[in-house]
């Protein structure tokens, strides 16, 4: 199928849900890139701050980027400028340093904490109480150009579909956790709007499970060179 088609076949699929496709355009090439604006898909997700900058410059301006990757703090300045949505924070010093360079460029970004759910050693993220204790820190209040508007999970990379459920079974817990505890009780800063969670693998699985948005590359270009 082209990417046309199989877009379509993923949203199709997602309606029921109302999970939002973030197409994964790491290591794609710009022709491919514009086959997917060319479907009015405009949310597109990278993992690599340098790819996604020398990207967003040759490409229509519409297009919202989400920084989906590890982020490095000295890596932020980059993407501050235009980034539309970063999923992956995992630190108190990432997050009051997104605020530094959104203040630079006058905006505020929205971001996703990124939480620690697979079994695995490779992947990022926060455990519970250290995402409870960056959303109680008084001087979130203080950080006016970033708001945190959900969560973000990388389940394991394993066929155990049972395992992968109970991976986003537990950020939509903690998810809920967080939204019913009012942890972060300035709406200014925090509001609970988005889960991201599920990739080319499970996303059906994920869009079950509550999630707003999946992350799909190599369901919709093929394998990577």
């Amino acid at each position: 199928m082209s990417i046309a088609q199989e877009i379509a076949k993923i949203q199709s699929e997602l309606a029921p849900f109302s999970s939002k496709l973030i197409v994964v355009t790491k290591t794609r090439a710009i022709d491919e890139l514009l086959s997917v604006h060319a479907t009015g898909t405009l949310d597109f997700g990278e993992n690599r701050v340098q790819e996604m900058v020398d990207k967003q410059i040759q490409l229509p301006q519409d297009i919202r980027w989400h920084q989906i990757g590890h982020l490095q703090t000295n890596k932020v300045k980059y993407i501050a400028p235009f980034v539309h949505l970063i999923h992956s924070v995992d630190s108190w010093n990432l997050l009051t340093e997104i605020n530094k360079q959104a203040a630079k460029n006058n905006r505020v970004i929205p971001c996703l904490l990124q939480m620690y759910i697979a079994q695995e050693d490779t992947k990022f993220g926060l455990d519970k109480q250290e995402a409870v204790d960056i959303l109680q820190n008084p001087a979130l209040r203080d950080l006016a150009n970033i708001q945190i508007i959900g969560l973000m999970g990388m389940a394991s990379f394993t066929e155990n579909t049972d395992q992968i459920q109970q991976e986003f079974k537990h950020l939509k817990e903690l998810f809920e956790s967080f939204k019913c505890q009012n942890t972060g009780l300035d709406s200014n800063r925090v509001t609970w709007k988005e889960i991201s969670m599920g990739m080319s693998g499970d996303y059906l699985l994920a869009a079950q499970e509550g999630s707003t948005m999946v992350r799909v590359g190599s369901a919709i270009f093929g394998p990577r060179a």
